[in-house]
């Protein structure tokens, strides 16, 4: 008798660290982890397949390169031109779009600039610029950073010549830079879900948004197990497919701060 319960304990045991052991790494931004999404999301996926999900919150250009080392599973970014290049290199098995928003710019109250109200992103940043008001930048090679590079050269903007005057780079996500553009009344580029969900906003708000040039679409790839035998692909492409599914969309539309939506779904079957 105790040799069955003996054998009955191990086989519960193994069943127990089976179970465990379906966990994930995802690579993503630190859009998607400090908006809150991350936390609304992840709870339904895993009640709904059993696999748990290590989130790796990074810039996307950071994510991707996470991707490369096959340091993760899976990639959710924010960067077109930089996940067409991860896939061109081969290093995933296929790209998805999942979700989008968009990117606003934020400024002190008091706007010296004078954007308020523009829908002009390019005219916004001439004048920012113009009047070298203080300028926040992630410079981490995030979708946001990249998106905002892009942004100042259609602008016909130098930034040589402000940084370290009114133009700051600080290396760090969008939490952080939202707290330093707050704490030294600046102007920020900022994705709308972690603005929406951004407590210490002190004199900081929405000076300039709707330009079509400030669309931010989100993509998902499974990190290619030819390259990395170690990724898990099954449970990978597992979260993949329950992100384009009808449920995971749901879950992605339900996602609201303050009664406000912060993303919205768009995946093409």
């Amino acid at each position: 008798m105790r040799k069955l319960v003996t054998i009955g304990a191990v086989l519960l045991w193994s069943t127990i660290a089976f179970a465990q052991d379906r966990t994930i790494t995802v690579a993503s931004t630190t859009s998607t982890e400090q908006s809150g999404l991350f936390g609304h999301l992840l709870p339904l996926f895993a009640k709904a397949e059993g696999i748990s999900v290590k989130v790796v919150a990074v810039g996307t250009g950071q994510a991707l390169d996470i991707g490369r080392r096959g340091d993760a599973d899976v990639v959710f970014v924010h960067d077109r031109a930089a996940e067409d290049k991860f896939m061109s290199e081969g290093q995933g098995v296929k790209r998805f779009d999942v979700m989008y928003n968009d990117f606003v710019i934020v400024g002190p109250k008091s706007d010296p600039a004078k954007i308020a109200g523009s829908k002009d992103v390019t005219d916004a940043l001439r004048k920012i610029a113009a009047a070298k008001a203080p300028f926040i930048s992630r410079g981490d090679k995030s979708g946001t950073h990249a998106a905002e590079l892009r942004l100042w050269k259609e602008a016909g903007v130098d930034l040589s010549t402000g940084k370290d005057n009114w133009y700051r780079e600080i290396g760090q996500g969008m939490g952080p830079a939202l707290n330093m553009a707050s704490s030294s009344n600046a102007y920020l580029l900022s994705d709308r879900g972690t603005w929406l969900s951004f407590k210490n906003r002190g004199e900081l708000a929405i000076l300039t948004e709707g330009d079509k040039r400030l669309f931010n679409q989100y993509g998902v790839m499974l990190v290619n197990p030819e390259k990395h035998p170690n990724v898990k692909a099954k449970d990978g492409q597992a979260f993949i497919d329950w992100l384009i599914s009808s449920k995971g969309q749901e879950a992605i539309a339900g996602y609201k701060v303050g009664g406000e939506q912060l993303f919205f779904p768009n995946a093409s079957h």
